[in-house]
């Protein structure tokens, strides 16, 4: 396990409890007692540290690099079922951007989200989850196609961005995100957006539209990422804390404006403390949305999801 440099305080107490119960192990000493006194100890740190995260340590908290990824939530959710389509039909496979079926339970979903690599050559690989145009392109394609056979979707935002380089540019990358925030209005079946790491820019808007929008606890959506921020306010990446604290990106800041529909709740530590425990409360949230939203026509939901959108922000004539 990977600790941040706020988490030392845990990372000591797991060591002392770890050397407690190998003393227990290889002796035949009682150590039940101090045993229980440092889980009691872990726990009430783990809340003291937790409970009073700034919006910097969440932004640290968002990027741990044992935090799940979308392909570890689709593996989880659809265990065998899922199958991976590729492809824009256009210029090629985006390795940042993974898309296709599988069922939780009895229902098939679409399953489309930005995936990021665990070590040097996998993030390579997924161009640190930044997607390309034809990235942006597979997914409406494969929203197309789900709409097609009436299938819900379910979107995972986890990105740094989309790709900023002089290629992408070339071919289309702003296009290709406004593309699919025009169509994704107009999808007939539901969209639920989940973001379950960083959502930056509009690297996470292109995929971002739907009709129920949640935010795991420990993740952040903004314009922009603190790091930019401050180095264009000034000129220096050494503000990033202020940054992150000003451009209210936090789940909390998202759900107060009314940019998000709801917060799930993450175990002590956040995700990647309890995997398991993560995916199902991700789980009950999806197959409870989506009974929800079956209720509504193609219409009804059309309207609700271009309403929705159209109440954000404040406009003066």
């Amino acid at each position: 396990m990977e600790y941040l440099d706020f988490e030392l305080p845990i990372k000591e107490i797991h060591a002392q409890l770890g050397k407690c119960k190998a003393i227990g192990d290889e002796s035949e000493v009682d150590v039940t007692d101090p045993c229980a006194q440092l889980e009691e100890k872990l726990i009430s740190t783990q809340k003291e540290i937790y409970g009073n995260l700034t919006p910097w340590q969440r932004v640290q908290l968002s990027r741990h690099p044992s935090r799940p990824y979308t392909l570890d939530y689709v593996k989880a959710l659809c265990g065998d079922t899922f199958l991976e389509l590729h492809g824009d039909r256009n210029v090629r496979d985006d390795k940042a951007m993974i898309g296709g079926l599988g069922k939780i339970g009895d229902q098939s979903y679409m399953f489309i989200g930005t995936q990021k690599g665990y070590n040097t050559a996998t993030r390579k690989y997924r161009n640190f989850g930044m997607a390309n145009p034809e990235g942006y392109r597979k997914a409406l394609r494969l929203m197309k196609s789900a709409e097609k056979f009436n299938i819900p979707i379910v979107c995972f935002i986890d990105t740094p961005g989309a790709y900023p380089g002089l290629e992408a540019e070339e071919r289309g990358q702003g296009e290709a995100i406004a593309r699919n925030i025009f169509e994704m209005l107009s999808i007939k079946v539901p969209i639920i957006v989940v973001i379950i790491g960083e959502g930056a820019s509009g690297g996470a808007l292109g995929i971002g539209v739907g009709d129920r929008i949640f935010m795991l606890e420990n993740t952040w959506y903004s314009v922009i990422s603190p790091e930019s921020c401050s180095s264009i306010l000034w000129r220096s990446w050494e503000y990033k804390e202020q940054a992150a604290e000003a451009l209210k990106l936090t789940a909390n800041d998202m759900k107060k404006s009314k940019l998000i529909d709801k917060i799930i709740k993450e175990p002590l530590g956040g995700a990647h403390f309890d995997r398991d425990k993560t995916y199902e409360t991700v789980r009950k949230e999806i197959e409870t949305t989506f009974k929800n939203l079956q209720k509504l026509s193609a219409d009804e939901l059309i309207e609700a999801r271009r309403e929705k959108f159209n109440q954000m922000g404040v406009f003066k004539g």
